[in-house]
């Protein structure tokens, strides 16, 4: 069983007139060389449906040095019309980011919520300002 302590939230960095599945995912990071597909646990789509990726137990492929000990949530979009970072995450999506990350919240209470540029400050990933302070509920006591 692997210790979870951090939960790290990511955007698939597409516009809003395309999409990303995690099965979309799962052969982009095939393609990037990542043998083991997907390397994201969840997916969230623009209408909320929440996608499966990688089971819990395996080690994710989604923040480097990060990975053994995390759980990848991503959800589609994050960039704007031009292709620029942007938070554009749909009520939809906030609703079911915010039920998944409870159920992981429950599941490891002591697992820290970050974005992914927090562990890595030249991503703009996930494109939202602050991911703990949204989250800061959530966060362990």
């Amino acid at each position: 069983m692997r210790h979870i302590t951090l939960i790290v939230l990511h955007c698939s960095a597409v516009r809003p007139d395309q999409t990303s599945s995690a099965a979309q995912i799962d052969t982009w990071h095939r393609d990037r060389g990542f043998h083991l597909g997907i390397g994201y646990h969840y997916v969230v789509r623009r209408d909320g449906e929440i996608e499966p990726g990688r089971p819990e137990w395996m080690v994710g492929a989604h923040c480097v040095n990060h990975n053994a000990h995390s759980i990848g949530v991503c959800y589609e979009g994050g960039l704007d019309i031009r292709g620029q970072p942007d938070d554009t995450r749909t009520e939809a999506q906030k609703a079911s980011l915010r039920r998944l990350l409870e159920d992981l919240h429950r599941r490891y209470p002591k697992a820290l919520i970050v974005g992914h540029h927090d562990l890595n400050p030249q991503k703009d990933c996930p494109c939202i300002e602050n991911v703990a302070k949204e989250y800061a509920d959530l966060q362990p006591k």
